[in-house]
């Protein structure tokens, strides 16, 4: 079974994430060989004060 964590700051919609659940549960289907019925996405908003790039937070980018 596989399971695809998907982490990205808040801000997308439903409609937005429904796309992403639609065409990754495609993709794994199509390339591991699997069912959409077997196929786990789980969504996680990161807010920017707790993701850094480069070692600096992103809520200090711009600032």
């Amino acid at each position: 079974m596989p399971i695809v964590r998907v982490e990205m700051w808040p801000g997308r919609t439903h409609a937005q994430k429904q796309e992403l659940a639609r065409v990754i549960t495609e993709a794994i289907v199509n390339i591991a060989h699997t069912t959409p019925e077997a196929t786990i996405i789980v969504f996680e908003d990161v807010a920017k004060e707790n993701w850094a790039q480069s070692g600096v937070l992103a809520s200090d980018v711009g600032k």
